[in-house]
C-alpha cells in the first residue's frame, strides 16, 4: 500500500494580524522584534526564529507578548526536534493557563508529529487536547489524524472508534472508509472490508489504493475471474512489488478455475515475499506442471519443498512421487511415498502412499529399514485391506530377493499360509548355501536338512542333497558325506542340476579320504575320461588316480597317470614329477629315480618339494652305492634348506653314512651338530643314540657321559619308561579313546616333558584338544611343536598356531608364525593362507606398503578361489584409501566388485559410487548406491554411507528435496553410527542454510 503524504490533509500554522489600515501604528522596539520572530517563524527559519522569540520573552513587560514568544519557542524546538522540547510546550502550558494559545498549542504539536509520521508522539499531543474548544473542521482533522495514528500504531479497535467519527465527511470520509476496509482486510473480515471498498466514491482514492486490494479479496472471496481482472487492470499502474503481488493473485485464480497452463505463466512472475517463495509457492507451480504432464519442471518445484508438515507438503510429496515415477525415477519415489505415507493430514494419501512405499521398497530394496519391516508394517496398519494377499507374496520374496533367508524361514514357519511348501523349501536350501559359504556347515547341514523334509521340487530335493553331503566332507565326515552323494547321485532328477557335474569328482574324493582306493579309482577315471580339457577338477583327478595307484603299490598305472597330470600345464606339475621318480625308485629303476629327481631339481626351482626331491636324491645316491654323491647332496639340501624338516634328516643320515664307513671323528662331528643345531627334534634324541654308539666303539664312555649330561631335551637312564609310556598313550589315541588318550598323554608330557616322543606327543594331544573346539589348550601345544625345531609336525603345528590367532584377530601373535609359515611350508596352500594373513595382519598394524606387497603375492598364487582373490583386491584398495592413493584404489574396488560377495561387495559397491561421485558423474553414483542398498541391505554401515554419498549427489543434481529427506532418514535410522549421523547433520544444515535463501518455509537451524 502506497502511504503518501497525499494521504494526509496539512494545514498551515500563521497568524493573522489585525492592522488598521486607517491608523499608522507605531510600534516599540520589543513589538518590531517579535513580528521580525514571527516572520522568520512562517517562513520556516526556526532557528533564528527560536533565538529571537527568546530575546523578546526577556525583555517584555507584556504578557501576552511573552506567552505568545514562549509558545513559538517552544514550537520552534519541536520542529527542530530539539531534545526536550515536548518539556518546552508542557512548560508553556503550565506557566500561561489563561494563553489563547494553550489548546491549539496541544493541536499544533500533534499535527505536526503527524505529518511527519512520528504516530505515537502525534497521540501523546492529541489526548491533550480540549476537544470542546474546537472548531468543527478542527475536530474532524482531529478525529481523522487520531483514528490514523492509531491505525499506524496497530490499534485496530481505537483506530475503527476515531475513524468512524468522518465516515460521513465530505473531506475525511472517503479516506476513513478506506482505512476501516483495510483493517477488516487485515483481519480476514472480506465481506465488511469489500462493503467499506464498495462505499468509495472518491476516484483518487480509487485510482491509489483500491484496485490492488479489491483484486486480492476477490481472490480471497473466491471470485476468481473478478480477480483476475481487477489485478490485469492495476498491473500497469503498479511499481514492482505489486505487480509481483498482482501476478501471484492471478495464477493462483487460474489455479483455482484448473486452468494450470494460463496459471503457469503468472505463477513464474511472482517474485516472493522479500525475494523467497513458500512451499504453498513452489506447490503451486509444480502442480500447474504436473497437471500439463511437463513431470521434469514439476519435479523441478516439488523438490524444493523441504520440510513440510501440513496438507499442501503431503500432497506435494506424493504427486512428486508419482512425477518421479512417471520418469521411472523408482529410487526417488520411494522417498518421496515415505515422506507422504508418514503424514496423516489425508488418509487417502497416506494409505495409497503408505502401499506404493511397499511395492517400491519390494522392487528396488530400502536402505531405511528392512523391506519385509515394511510390508509387514502395511499388513498390520490394513489387515483387511485388497492388496492383502499381493502384500503377504511380496512380503515372502522381500526376504528372499534382500537375501534374508532365515528371517523368511521363520516367517514362513510362523505363517505357513505365506507361501506354499515348496518356497520353504528354496528357502531353507538357499540359507543352507548362505550359511555353507559362510564355513559354518553345521548350521548348513540342519537348514539342508529342512529342506529336504519339503520334497515339493524334485531339483532343490537333489541340491539339498548334494550340499548337504559336501557340507559333511568340510567337516571331514566323509561317511557321511558318501553316503549324502550316494543319495544324490540315485535321485531321479540328479542330472537335471548343475551341481551334478561335479558328483563323480566328490565321491571320487570321498572314497579317496575312506581310503577306498578302488572305488575312487573308478570315479576318477570317470573325471578323466568325461570331463573337458582345462578343467582344474580334471587335472587334480590325474594326481588323486597316481595317488591311489601309489598308495595301492600299481607303481605303473601311478606313472602313466603322473605323466598325464605333467602334460597338463597345471599347478601341481613338479608334484607329479616327484611322485613319478618315487615309484621308479620302488619299481627297483634307481637309475630312473635319479634321473627324474635331478631333473626336478632343475626344472622346478621355486617348488616346495624341492627340499623333499634333494633328501630323495641323496637318499638314493646312498642305496646306490654312491657316496659322495650322496653326501654332496646332503650338504646341499642342509645349506638351502636348513629350516626343512628334512635338513635334521639329512644330517642325521651324513652322521649314519660316516659311523657305517668307520670314520667316527666325522661322524660325531655330523651327530652333535644335529644335537646342536635341532635341539630337541626326533632327529635330535637318534643322534645322541647314534653318538653313544660311536663313543662305545671309540672307548669313549665318560666322554659321552660328561656331553649327554649338559643335554637338557633328553634323558638317557629312562628311555625304557619314556618309550612305555608313550605306547600306551598312543595305543588309546589309535583305538579312537580321545578322553583317556588326553590324559594319558598329558600324564606322560608330566614325566618326560623332553621324552623321546614329546613333539610327537604334543602334537597329538593339540590336535585332540583342537577337534574338542578347545582351542585355548591346543594353542600352547601347538606352540611347543612350533618352537621345537623343523619335524613332520612343523607345518601342521604353525598352520594351527595361525588358525587359532587369526580366528581371533590376534594378529600381533599371529604375525610372526605366519612369517614363519610363509618361509618353510611345503604345502602351497598353507603358503598361500600365510600370505592372505599376513596381509591382513600388516593392513591391523598400518603397514600399508607391506600390505600392498602381501596382496600382489596372493594374487600371483594359482588355483586360488575368489574369496581370497577378493580378499587381496579389498586390502589393497583399503591400503590405497589410506595412502590416497585413489587411482589404485578405485582400480582394486573394480576388480573387487567383480568376484566379492557380502560385505566386501557392499564396501566395494559404496566405493564406486564414491569415485562415481569424485568424477561428479552423480547419475551414475546414484545407480551404484541403489545396487548396495538393494542388495546388501544387511550391512547397515555401507548403506548409510552409501545414502549420505546419495544425499550429496541429489543436491550436486539441484534436487534439494531427496538430499534432504535423504540425510534426515540417516539421522533418524542410523543412530547407531556417530560419524554417519555427523557428517549428515552436517550436510543438511549445509544445504538447509542455502535453501532458505529461496523458500521462506525453511527453517536453517531446524533438524
Amino acid at each position: 500500500m502506497n502511504r503518501t503524504t497525499s494521504l494526509f490533509f496539512i494545514f498551515q500554522l500563521g497568524v493573522l494580524l489585525s492592522i488598521d489600515a486607517q491608523e499608522t501604528k507605531i510600534y516599540t522596539h520589543e513589538q518590531k522584534q517579535f513580528q521580525d520572530a514571527l516572520a522568520l517563524y512562517n517562513n520556516q527559519q526556526y532557528q533564528a526564529a527560536q533565538a529571537l522569540f527568546e530575546k523578546v520573552k526577556n525583555t517584555t513587560d507584556d504578557y501576552e507578548t511573552e506567552a505568545n514568544s514562549v509558545y513559538y519557542a517552544a514550537n520552534a524546538a519541536v520542529r527542530l526536534n530539539q531534545r526536550g522540547a515536548d518539556k518546552l510546550m508542557e512548560d508553556f502550558v503550565e506557566r500561561y493557563p489563561t494563553s489563547t494559545k494553550r489548546n491549539s498549542a496541544f493541536i499544533d504539536v500533534a499535527d505536526y508529529y503527524f505529518e511527519t509520521g512520528k504516530y505515537p508522539y502525534a497521540l501523546k499531543w492529541y489526548k491533550k487536547v480540549d476537544k470542546g474548544a474546537m472548531a468543527r473542521a478542527d475536530e474532524e482533522r482531529y478525529n481523522f489524524n487520531s483514528g490514523y495514528s492509531y491505525y499506524a500504531t496497530n490499534n485496530a479497535d481505537q483506530a475503527e472508534r476515531y475513524l468512524n467519527k468522518v465516515l460521513d465527511s465530505e473531506k475525511y470520509g472517503a479516506q476513513a472508509k478506506y482505512y476501516m476496509g483495510y483493517i477488516a482486510y487485515e483481519h480476514d473480515d472480506y465481506e465488511s472490508a469489500n462493503e467499506r471498498f464498495d462505499e468509495i466514491t472518491d476516484p483518487k482514492v480509487l485510482e491509489e489504493k483500491l484496485s490492488y486490494y479489491q483484486a486480492d479479496l476477490n481472490f480471497k472471496l473466491g471470485n476468481f475471474e473478478k480477480a483476475i481482472e481487477m489485478a490485469e487492470k492495476q498491473i500497469p499502474k503498479s511499481d514492482r512489488r505489486e505487480i509481483s503481488e498482482l501476478n501471484k493473485i492471478i495464477g493462483e485464480s487460474y489455479f483455482n478455475l484448473e486452468k494450470y497452463d494460463q496459471a503457469i505463466p503468472y505463477l513464474k512472475q511472482y517474485k516472493g515475499k522479500r525475494g523467497k517463495w513458500s512451499n504453498t509457492d513452489f506447490y503451486l507451480l509444480g502442480y500447474s506442471y504436473y497437471k500439463q504432464g511437463d513431470f521434469e519442471s514439476a519435479i523441478g518445484q516439488f523438490n524444493r519443498i523441504i520440510g513440510g508438515t501440513n496438507s499442501v507438503a503431503q500432497n506435494a510429496y506424493y504427486h512428486l512421487a508419482e512425477c518421479y515415477l512417471k520418469l521411472d525415477k523408482k529410487s526417488e519415489a520411494l522417498n518421496a511415498f515415505r515422506n507422504a505415507s508418514e503424514m496423516t493430514f489425508n488418509e487417502e494419501i497416506e494409505k495409497d502412499a503408505t502401499l506404493n512405499y511397499a511395492r517400491l521398497s519390494y522392487e528396488i530394496g530400502n536402505a531405511y529399514e528392512p523391506v519385509p519391516q515394511v510390508i509387514s508394517a502395511y499388513l498390520e496398519k490394513y489387515p483387511k485391506d485388497e492388496h492383502q494377499n499381493e502384500l503377504q507374496t511380496l512380503l515372502v520374496d522381500s526376504y528372499i530377493t534382500s537375501k534374508n533367508f532365515e528371517g523368511a524361514m521363520i516367517l514362513l514357519e510362523k505363517n505357513s499360509g505365506y507361501a506354499s511348501k515348496e518356497t520353504y523349501q528354496k528357502v531353507a536350501f538357499y540359507r543352507g548355501v548362505e550359511l555353507f559359504i559362510d564355513g559354518d556347515y553345521e548350521n548348513a547341514i540342519e537348514r539342508f536338512s529342512k529342506s529336504l523334509k519339503n520334497t515339493e521340487n524334485k531339483d532343490f530335493e537333489a541340491r539339498a542333497q548334494y550340499w548337504k553331503a559336501e557340507s559333511a566332507y568340510r567337516l571331514n565326515r566323509f561317511e557321511e558325506a558318501l553316503s549324502d552323494f550316494t543319495s544324490f547321485e540315485h535321485s531321479l532328477t540328479s542330472k537335471n542340476v548343475e551341481e551334478y557335474n561335479q558328483l563323480d569328482y566328490n565321491l571320487g574324493y570321498s572314497h579317496f579320504k575312506l581310503k577306498n582306493y578302488t572305488s575312487a579309482i573308478s570315479y576318477f577315471k570317470k573325471v578323466t575320461n568325461n570331463y573337458e580339457d582345462g578343467l582344474p577338477e580334471k587335472t587334480d583327478a590325474y594326481l588323486r588316480l597316481g595317488d591311489s595307484y601309489f598308495v595301492t603299490s600299481n607303481y605303473n598305472a601311478a606313472i602313466s597317470e603322473y605323466n598325464s597330470a605333467s602334460k597338463i600345464n597345471g599347478p601341481e606339475r613338479d608334484y607329479a614329477t616327484f611322485q613319478k621318480a618315487l615309484c621308479n625308485g620302488f619299481l627297483g629303476n634307481n637309475s630312473n629315480k635319479i634321473n627324474e629327481l635331478e631333473r626336478f631339481v632343475e626344472r622346478f626351482p621355486r617348488s616346495s618339494l624341492r627340499d623333499d626331491a634333494l633328501f630323495e636324491l641323496g637318499n638314493t645316491y646312498i642305496k646306490g652305492g654312491n657316496e659322495a654323491s650322496g653326501l654332496q647332496t646332503y650338504n646341499q639340501l642342509i645349506s638351502r634348506f636348513s629350516k626343512s624338516k628334512f635338513a635334521p634328516q639329512a644330517m642325521l643320515r651324513q652322521g649314519l653314512v660316516h659311523y657305517n664307513a668307520n670314520r667316527n671323528e666325522q661322524a660325531l662331528t655330523k651327530l652333535k651338530k644335529v644335537v646342536n643345531d635341532y635341539a630337541n627334534t626326533q632327529e635330535a634324541k637318534q643322534a645322541v643314540a647314534t653318538a653313544k654308539l660311536v663313543y662305545v666303539d671309540m672307548g669313549r664312555v665318560s666322554e659321552y657321559a660328561a656331553w649327554a649330561r649338559n643335554l637338557d631335551f633328553v634323558e638317557v637312564t629312562d628311555a625304557e619308561l619314556d618309550e612305555a609310556s608313550f605306547e600306551a598313550a598312543n595305543r588309546k589315541y589309535a583305538e579312537g579313546k580321545t578322553d583317556g588318550a588326553i590324559k594319558s598323554f598329558e600324564d606322560y608330557l608330566k614325566e618326560f616333558p623332553n621324552g623321546l616322543h614329546s613333539n610327537q606327543a604334543n602334537f597329538t594331544l593339540a590336535q585332540l584338544y583342537f577337534s574338542k573346539g578347545d582351542q585355548v589348550k591346543a594353542l600352547p601345544r601347538y606352540v611347543n611343536v612350533a618352537d621345537s625345531g623343523t619335524s613332520e609336525y612343523t607345518e601342521q603345528a604353525l598352520t594351527r598356531v595361525c588358525e587359532i590367532y587369526v580366528a581371533k584377530q590376534d594378529y600381533q601373535n599371529a604375525v610372526p608364525f605366519l612369517e614363519r609359515l610363509e618361509n618353510t611350508a611345503e604345502i602351497s596352500q598353507n603358503k598361500t593362507f600365510a600370505q592372505s594373513n599376513l596381509m591382513k595382519g600388516y593392513y591391523k598394524q598400518k603397514n600399508y606398503q607391506l600390505t600392498i606387497a602381501y596382496a600382489e603375492k596372493v594374487l600371483a598364487a594359482s588355483n586360488i578361489d575368489d574369496r581370497i582373490k577378493s580378499d587381496a583386491q579389498i586390502m589393497i584398495a583399503r591400503s590405497a584409501i589410506e595412502t590416497g592413493n585413489e587411482q589404485l584404489a578405485e582400480s582394486a574396488f573394480t576388480e573387487v566388485k567383480k568376484i566379492a560377495s557380502g560385505e566386501v561387495a557392499a564396501e566395494a559397491w559404496y566405493y564406486d559410487a564414491f569415485f562415481k561421485n569424485k568424477n561428479t558423474d552423480y547419475e551414475a553414483s546414484n545407480i551404484s548406491v541403489q545396487r548396495l542398498v538393494k542388495d546388501y541391505a544387511g550391512y547397515k554401515e555401507w548403506g548409510g554411507k552409501g545414502l549420505v554419498l546419495m544425499a550429496k549427489n541429489f543436491y550436486a543434481l539441484d534436487d534439494a528435496f531427496q538430499a534432504t529427506y535423504i540425510l534426515e532418514s540417516v539421522i533418524e535410522n542410523f543412530a547407531e553410527f556417530n560419524k554417519i549421523v555427523a557428517e549428515a547433520k552436517g550436510e543438511l544444515s549445509l544445504i538447509k542454510t542455502r535453501q532458505a535463501e529461496i523458500n521462506s518455509s525453511v527453517n536453517p537451524n531446524g533438524n
